[in-house]
């Protein structure tokens, strides 16, 4: 359906932003200011205490200082609720009191389908719980009890029970007047070929509803009573309102639940789901009977940035974590990251809280570790690293994981995090294939600059960039204004400094914080800032925003280089591949025009440009003491 630009632009200015976010979150309204629409909340997409989501009315946006998620409403409803497009612009419709544009009528005539399927797919829930209350409920009733479900659980998920009927859930939905296509098209029913009489899909099951991010049911899943059956589990076929890839179990109530602090927490079915959710783990989802899929991974972190995998301890779940490692490493990065929680052997969620109660599932969350550890874990268990060529295997392995990384900084970590590992593991060797209780690479502690030079500028790491960050800041806080029009590359300076990371908050936010006051009368006193023409005497705003931008060209500039440099030695340390030698020359490419920009805008900072040049030098070409890095 195509959305006119000039409808849009009518939506965001009768809907405010705060008005969709509002009910999500809780305004702090010590910081708010409601009567100027600047409002300041605890971020709804990541657990925290303290408000650092900040929406803005006039602008239209909202952005999080914390996980860096930003947008207007119509992005918020699509990451918060979970809906599509065209979804989230009939909300706002519904706000402003707009009608929809016309759609289009081939459009018109699936959405009007779906809404019948929905309907049916409503209709056979009541049916399926009706049941279980009935005579022909009471063996599975005695099952769920037996699980420890009591009525209170059966109604909030809303279990149900298909009796092993030939044609129950057929003749109860054809008398309330749904017609048989639309039974085989929602996937309640099942059509023989050779044009025979329909029969019931699901027959002498437990049947769950899977509800979808809206709340809708749009399948179900059916355990049989039967210990015999052929399948122990069986979903619904996917149909126009199901894929079993795209959905998970629960996702509507774990989103709300995320959304107030909790953990996203992935298990394995259903059941597992139930069990810890009424023990007070209300963030927990489940995959639809498969391995997690890339939709469903990107549909968690939509839901939580660091959703927590929890497996069975057992050799399946061993082999379904690993499995996960090489779907979720190409996708990973700041904001979409993977913990793994393992049960002891032989249990699930149930039998664990069950036995043990609340507490003990605590302790496993608490012990959930990173992918890391489990790509390591991975590529070591069962190998012995006795030989030069073992050793270079292990390091083969691991480039190609981490290559997998699209993220120059995770990547980067990752390469860090697994030298540490390799160190343990190799640094003791002692004769051949023994190992002594691993330590750090003697090198690593060489390397390490002494006090006199970290008292210095050369010792200190990005000393150029430290610098030019100086002067963005300065000049931000000279022209008010400034730092807004250009907020979505300032944004991404994200000082090492505490006290410039408040001062950068305050020149976005129109705050003035006690920590950014020191931070900008430090950064005024330095007299190369002091003495700079456009600070000195300020009046031409212009001139001022081109500087500026040229000092951002140079930051972002020199972090290509150095992020490049840092990988280049991470490869050279035992992770090497053969595009070495084309990165080092596209790092001394960067590293050149980071040095000699085109633009001459720096002659304006101060009268003494060949002064300038050579402190920015002296900071720019800065090189690694031998055998140092």
């Amino acid at each position: 359906m195509s959305i006119s630009p000039a409808f849009m632009e009518e939506l965001r200015n009768r809907v405010p932003v705060s008005r969709i976010v509002g009910r999500k979150v809780t305004w702090d309204l010590r910081r708010s200011n409601q009567a100027k629409g600047d409002w300041w909340a605890p971020c709804p997409f990541h657990g925290e205490k303290t408000a650092s989501f900040h929406v803005d009315d006039q602008k239209g946006f909202y952005y999080c200082f914390g996980c860096h998620a930003k947008g207007d409403a119509l992005t918020f409803l699509r990451e918060s609720d979970g809906l599509d497009f065209i979804e989230a612009v009939k909300v706002l419709a519904a706000e402003a009191g707009l009608p929809m544009p016309d759609r289009d009528p081939a459009e018109a005539k699936r959405a009007d389908r779906r809404s019948i399927l929905v309907e049916a797919m409503e209709a056979a829930t009541r049916h399926f719980r009706m049941q279980l209350s009935a005579g022909s409920g009471t063996q599975a009733r005695d099952y769920l009890t037996g699980r420890g479900l009591q009525q209170a659980g059966i109604d909030r998920f809303e279990l149900g029970f298909a009796p092993d009927m030939r044609q129950g859930l057929f003749s109860a939905l054809r008398d309330k007047g749904i017609p048989p296509d639309v039974m085989d098209e929602a996937g309640l029913i099942i059509v023989p070929d050779d044009g025979g009489t329909p029969y019931d899909r699901f027959r002498g099951r437990i049947m769950f509803p899977i509800r979808d991010a809206r709340g809708r049911v749009i399948a179900f899943g059916g355990r049989a009573m039967d210990p015999n059956a052929r399948a122990k589990y069986l979903n619904s076929p996917e149909t126009m309102l199901f894929d079993k890839g795209q959905n998970l179990y629960n996702v509507a109530s774990a989103r709300s639940a995320v959304g107030k602090g909790a953990p996203l927490i992935v298990a394995e079915g259903y059941m597992d789901v139930i069990a810890l959710s009424l023990a007070g783990f209300d963030g927990a989802v489940a995959p639809l009977g498969t391995a997690i899929t890339e939709d469903q991974l990107r549909l968690m972190w939509r839901i939580s940035p660091e959703p927590v995998i929890m497996l069975d301890g057992d050799a399946a779940g061993q082999r379904a974590a690993r499995r996960l490692i090489d779907l979720a490493l190409p996708l990973t990065g700041p904001g979409q990251a993977l913990r793994f929680a393992l049960l002891p052997a032989g249990q699930d969620p149930d039998d664990l809280i069950r036995s043990h109660g609340a507490g003990a599932m605590q302790k496993v969350l608490d012990a959930a570790r990173p992918l890391v550890d489990l790509l390591w874990e991975r590529e070591i268990e069962g190998r012995e690293f006795d030989s030069p060529e073992r050793r270079a295997a292990l390091d083969s392995n691991l480039r190609k994981a981490i290559a997998l990384i699209p993220d120059e900084a995770t990547r980067r970590h990752y390469a860090d995090a697994l030298k540490e590992r390799r160190y343990e593991l190799f640094g003791g060797r002692r004769g051949a294939g023994r190992l002594t209780p691993g330590r750090r690479d003697r090198r690593a502690v060489d390397a390490a600059p002494r006090a006199q030079t970290r008292a210095t500028p050369l010792g200190q790491q990005d000393s150029g960039d430290l610098m030019l960050e100086a002067m963005v800041l300065a000049l931000c806080a000279t022209y008010p204004g400034l730092a807004l029009r250009m907020e979505s590359r300032i944004e991404l300076l994200e000082p090492a400094d505490p006290d410039r990371c408040a001062l950068c908050h305050d020149l976005l936010a129109g705050t003035q914080s006690a920590a950014g006051k020191a931070a900008l009368q430090r950064v005024m006193q330095d007299p190369y800032i002091r003495t700079a023409p456009l600070i000195r005497q300020p009046g031409d705003p212009d001139k001022a925003e081109a500087v500026l931008s040229n000092m951002l060209d140079r930051i972002e500039a020199r972090r290509i280089s150095q992020a490049e440099l840092a990988r280049a030695e991470a490869e050279i340390q035992g992770l090497v591949d053969e595009g070495l030698t084309w990165r080092m020359g596209e790092s001394a490419r960067a590293r050149h025009l980071a040095e000699h920009p085109e633009l001459n805008d720096t002659s304006d900072l101060n009268e003494d440009r060949a002064a300038l040049s050579a402190r920015l030098a002296s900071y720019y070409d800065m090189k690694p003491r031998r055998g140092g890095r």
